[in-house]
């Protein structure tokens, strides 16, 4: 079995700012951006072991299955952080982000572009729908995100989220590499990735405004480093468990 790095937490790595005071907003950022990118889950043997083209069929279908929780589960979140929003024009903005995946009509959205690439790579759109072969690790990992967001406040839930700055460069990894290593799977089925390129690309943007604007403290720019923390292990997680769960015998 493949052993995870061992990774430091925020406090461990981000020292105070003299007299504890906090770091100016570009410095605090560049702290954001230095955590996502040494904590995301493009670095997890899984994710690597994907995009070297080293997944079997039945790999990949356990791994779209059981994401496939986490995609359902994010305009829920996002409908849990829109209600901290303290302002109008903020909520307008947040809203976005669930009409993005839930679509503004049927047959729209991210979460229908999963559900196509599901069947893309051989699974049953209801079996997809119906959540029975989510795997408990993953499970527990997602719902924790999910109730994270319903009880942090404003500040950490919109921090929890800066894995965005990352989202782009791996689904542009992914249109490069699946078409090469897994030519199987319909070019149709690819569009969640495709759409997720610019859609995280603003989305990370603007939750990175917001978070270096709210964090006046260090205390709040080293809760918001840890909420962002804690999202990296949740994607690191499950695909833990997908990784077990892949194995013959491992579910």
């Amino acid at each position: 079995m493949t052993t995870a790095p061992v990774r430091s937490t925020p406090r461990a790595v981000h020292p105070a700012a003299p007299d504890d005071g906090p770091l100016p907003p570009a410095l605090f950022e560049a702290e954001l951006r230095k955590l996502a990118r040494s904590r995301y889950h493009d670095t997890h043997p899984f994710n690597v072991r994907m995009h070297r083209g080293e997944l079997s069929p039945n790999e990949l279908r356990t791994w779209v299955a059981n994401r496939f929780h986490y995609q359902r589960s994010i305009p829920v979140k996002d409908a849990l952080i829109l209600a901290k929003l303290p302002e109008p024009a903020m909520r307008r903005s947040w809203l976005r982000r669930i009409q993005d995946h839930d679509g503004l009509a049927d047959g729209e959205g991210g979460i229908e572009r999963w559900l196509r690439l599901g069947e893309a790579v051989g699974l049953d759109r209801a079996e997809l729908e119906s959540g029975r072969s989510v795997l408990p690790g993953v499970r527990f990992a997602v719902d924790g995100y999910v109730n994270f967001c319903r009880l942090s406040p404003a500040l950490e839930a919109v921090a929890s989220s800066l894995t965005e700055l990352c989202a782009p460069s791996i689904m542009m990894t992914r249109l490069e590499t699946f078409p090469v290593h897994y030519p199987w799977i319909e070019e149709s089925g690819l569009s969640y990735f495709r759409s997720r390129v610019p859609q995280g690309r603003r989305d990370g943007a603007e939750a990175l405004t917001w978070v270096t604007d709210w964090a006046r403290t260090r205390d709040d720019q080293l809760r918001a480093l840890s909420a962002l923390a804690f999202k990296c292990d949740v994607l690191w997680a499950l695909l833990d468990g997908v990784e077990q769960g892949s194995r013959p015998g491992g579910a």
